[in-house]
């Protein structure tokens, strides 16, 4: 997989999320909602509908991955 498209980052938040749901009163995100936060953030800022993998840090890459195994 070379890109990640918006819906497929915006589907992995939602899979983290359901997983560990936020916790506290400041409703902190699970690690991994909060490492794919980030790039589906400057998606949203940029108006890009795909992101290449390779931009990614490591922690939402592999947040993704993991995502990926699950389906």
């Amino acid at each position: 997989m070379l890109f990640i498209s918006i819906q497929e980052l915006e589907a992995a938040i939602n899979y983290w999320r359901s997983q560990s749901p936020a916790e506290g009163e400041e409703l902190h995100l699970c690690l991994e909602a909060a490492a794919l936060a980030k790039p589906y953030a400057l998606m949203i800022v940029q108006g890009a509908q795909r992101v290449p993998v390779d931009v990614l840090d490591d922690p939402a890459r592999q947040a993704f991955a993991q995502y990926q195994k699950q389906l």
